[in-house]
């Protein structure tokens, strides 16, 4: 009797296995897989033009040893520019030949591209399509989950709706590597899930 016991316990919990669907763990949102295709297809090939990575590069040479404190000073300069609308170091980085490349970019991108830039290897912009809203990232996820580290994963961030625009917008990054396969710096780019 025993035996029986065992054996029907074994189908109940075989069924009940066949037939309850398998739920997984963590299934990914419905708009990764579309946003990651579209910066793998379309903005990777834009970052790595000889225009962005030797703009990189130069940065890095600059700004080689520059310390944390140092940085969030260029950060605070920037921030305060923006509050105040007294742009000059924000004028200096729109002016750069690799911001109106990517502000080009942006504008032919049929409202996909928000927002897109660069940074060095420290996490300080190099190039912007437009302003940002603050110019160190080296203390934010899409550098801290990306070149901090060492993946060379696309990090998707979270989708939200935007209340003045109503777009459901995400903003992908990924490093950027030069012609030696080193890292460099990092791609960030705002996008409009509704566009692509």
């Amino acid at each position: 009797m025993a035996r029986w016991g065992h054996i029907r316990a074994v189908v109940t919990v075989g069924l009940a296995a066949f037939l309850l669907p398998l739920v997984p763990v963590r299934a990914e949102p419905a708009y990764i897989p579309l946003v990651r295709d579209y910066v793998e297809k379309r903005i990777r090939p834009i970052v790595e033009t000889p225009l962005v990575l030797k703009a990189i590069a130069e940065q890095n040479s600059k700004f080689g040893n520059v310390s944390e404190m140092d940085m969030r000073v260029l950060d605070e300069t920037y921030r305060s520019e923006v509050d105040q609308h007294h742009l000059q170091m924000i004028k200096l980085l729109l002016d750069k030949s690799v911001s109106h490349y990517l502000r080009e970019k942006q504008d032919a991108s049929q409202g996909a591209i928000l927002e897109f830039f660069v940074t060095d290897s420290h996490g300080l912009n190099v190039g912007q399509s437009t302003i940002t809203a603050d110019y160190w990232q080296g203390d934010e996820e899409k550098y801290l989950k990306t070149f901090a580290n060492g993946s060379r994963e696309i990090f998707i961030d979270r989708a939200e709706r935007n209340e003045s625009t109503q777009n459901l917008e995400t903003q992908a990054s990924f490093v950027v590597m030069d012609k030696e396969n080193r890292r460099i710096g990092v791609a960030i780019v705002t996008i409009a899930i509704d566009a692509l």
